[in-house]
């Protein structure tokens, strides 16, 4: 076997620690023949490794910047959805609900399950969705029991603004200001005179306190400088009832919930609380036509558990958009007192917090007891 060369460079076995793999690096005892030292050599394979993991870094991070913010997953849906309604069926929130249900479940290419959880005036069925998975595939069906709940609940099992990623809202309808058929009022400046003739001895009936029939009322009470006395029900069939039988005087309540009752001549409406005149009655007039300012709407709409991907919202968004643009659907809204409605993702969330605020404003004014 021949020698090894007495110069240039040779390997030279080094053992790194104790129990360490015995690994082969050139040394150069000659540095002027061009072989690299050792400790260069580790520098330069240490810094380009470094610079390895940082590009497959940065690509892992954009990809999934692109995915929240871009496209959403390609097998999205991967499961049916569930659509949370956290009122008993059969009323017409309720049966909005339904109506969308079947008609997103053909754009998503999934069943759209609807499941009412009703109780605790709806914090049981909205507590499930924000504890749900993330991933698009619970939705919540709220309405605007969602807000006043949150403004007067003591305490929640939620953040009502931060547990919640809002998809749309899907259709608003007015409040309207309902007399007896027999009563002497005829609109809102009568209504006014007469309650203040008479301060505390007008009753108004609600669906429960903390309602948004109830602050609907406290709201126009304080706007209009009356006292009435509130008198509270468990639904909206009762209030309605109560106020035939005459044993409340007035009922605050959405349009589409005294809508039929109103056409079929059992009750009167003297007022809507939208800004301008409804198309289902367009010869009523506005309370804000005599007391500026009053506006009450409520609304339907869609939300997810807050940290689900923008990108899987904005999927759900346009899908439903495309519901909402049926013409048996804009028929169906007009048909219930409503009408349909398109918001962004971030449009639903400012009129959602917004409507919170105006009901805890009122809660504070009209010292309302938290529930």
């Amino acid at each position: 076997m021949a020698a090894a060369p007495a110069t240039g460079p040779r390997m030279r076995m080094r053992e790194r620690g104790v129990g360490a793999v015995v690994r082969a690096t050139w040394v150069n005892d000659h540095p002027e023949q061009g072989a690299e030292p050792v400790e260069a050599s580790e520098r330069r394979h240490c810094a380009r490794r470094r610079a390895g993991l940082w590009a497959a870094g940065f690509a892992a991070i954009t990809a999934s910047a692109l995915s929240l913010a871009g496209e959403p997953p390609k097998d999205f849906p991967v499961r049916p959805l569930r659509l949370v309604s956290p009122f008993a069926p059969g009323g017409n929130t309720d049966m909005v609900g339904r109506a969308i249900a079947p008609r997103l479940a053909e754009r998503l290419g999934q069943n759209v399950l609807v499941e009412n959880r009703p109780g605790a005036g709806g914090i049981i069925g909205t507590n499930i969705v924000a504890k749900g998975t993330p991933d698009g595939h619970t939705l919540l069906f709220a309405s605007g029991a969602f807000t006043s709940v949150a403004a007067t609940a003591a305490k929640l099992p939620y953040d009502a603004e931060r547990d919640f990623s809002w998809v749309s809202i899907v259709i608003t309808y007015p409040f309207a200001v309902v007399v007896r058929q027999e009563s002497p009022v005829r609109n809102i400046a009568g209504l006014i005179e007469l309650a203040r003739r008479n301060p505390g001895k007008l009753n108004y009936a609600s669906v429960g306190n903390g309602s948004v029939f109830h602050l609907a009322t406290e709201l126009f009470s304080s706007m209009a400088g009356v006292e009435m006395t509130h008198i509270p029900y468990k639904g909206g069939a009762e209030t309605l009832s109560e106020l035939v039988a005459g044993r409340v005087d007035v009922i605050f309540a959405t349009l589409t919930g005294v809508y039929g009752q109103v056409q079929s001549g059992r009750v009167r409406a003297i007022a809507v609380a939208s800004t301008e005149r409804t198309r289902q009655w367009p010869d009523v007039p506005t309370v804000a036509e005599t007391v500026p300012g009053y506006e009450v709407t409520s609304f339907a709409g869609l939300a997810t558990p807050a940290a689900t991907p923008a990108a899987i919202v904005s999927r759900l968004n346009r899908d439903v958009h495309a519901v909402l643009k049926q013409p048996e659907i804009a028929k169906l809204f007009v048909e219930l007192g409503g009408d349909v409605r398109f918001t962004t993702p971030a449009e639903a969330a400012r009129q959602v917090s917004g409507e919170i605020a105006k009901w805890r404003r009122i809660v504070a004014a009209r010292k309302i007891e938290l529930q």
